[in-house]
């Protein structure tokens, strides 16, 4: 019996042994996701285009979403993203004014268009225009907008209120949000008169319309770029910050609302 149990006891430390052996020198090791900051407003469409490719066995792909400002500064900050999507270029200066892009790797992945919307209910209607009435559609209620002093959408929307002469007769009645989507989620449940928002934020939104879209000279062109952040070009990344760019890609963003860069979709 003797015998017979030191056969077991070595089988077992050989088994061991080799688990061991090949942990530490041969077994696979999964890769871990790619993670993509990317601008609130671009959360469908980015949530679309990162299940087509892992889909397509591309591997798998951590979102992270928030306004473009905070997550810049997560970045600046350390913050473990392989890949940042702002909504506007500022943001994206920033981030390689603290030189934490990698270099040559910063495009213009894509164009929106700005807004007017109202609770589906809404008697409203109005025309965007120079000098339009929109502090008398208001009357005493709501502008619901991102925060210029950092919302990309924000930022955009006091431009063009500026550019068309209204926004001194609605900067009293303005709510300002965290991001975009808040602005949307505002007047969808009719808690703001009005609301200035990107145009692929109302794909599938079903409580709200549009009203009117703002004229493409009335404020800077809506661009956003991405980048892979300095030091995390792992081949995964590539891989994903080129599928981003691949006509497939281009397709699901452009379902949800977007446009190529300069285009005004």
């Amino acid at each position: 019996m003797i015998p017979l149990r030191r056969t077991g006891m070595a089988a077992v430390f050989s088994t061991a042994l080799l688990t061991a052996t090949l942990l530490a020198f041969g077994a696979p090791r999964a890769e871990p996701p790619v993670t993509l900051f990317a601008a609130a407003s671009t959360f469908e469409a980015v949530a679309a285009v990162a299940r087509a490719y892992e889909a397509g066995g591309g591997g798998r792909v951590r979102t992270v979403f928030a306004a473009s400002s905070t997550l810049a500064r997560q970045i600046a900050q350390g913050a473990p993203a392989d890949l940042y999507l702002s909504a506007n270029a500022a943001w994206m200066d920033e981030v390689e004014g603290r030189g934490v892009l990698e270099p040559g790797s910063r495009i213009d992945l894509l164009g929106n268009a700005l807004v007017l919307i109202v609770p589906k209910r809404s008697s409203v209607e109005i025309e965007v225009g120079p000098g339009f009435p929109l502090a008398e559609v208001l009357d005493d209620r709501r502008l619901a907008m991102g925060d210029p002093a950092h919302v990309p959408a924000g930022i955009y929307a006091k431009a063009a209120l500026t550019e068309l002469g209204v926004w001194r007769s609605v900067a009293a009645r303005v709510a300002y949000l965290g991001d975009v989507r808040a602005a949307l989620a505002m007047v969808d449940r009719g808690e703001a008169a009005v609301g200035i928002v990107y145009a692929s934020d109302v794909r599938g939104a079903a409580r709200v319309r549009v009203v009117g879209r703002f004229p493409a000279e009335s404020h800077p062109a809506i661009v956003y770029p991405l980048a892979v952040i300095a030091g995390r070009g792992r081949p995964e990344v590539l891989a994903f910050y080129e599928f981003l760019q691949t006509l497939q890609a281009r397709d699901l963003f452009e379902s949800q609302g977007f446009s190529a860069p300069g285009g005004r979709g």
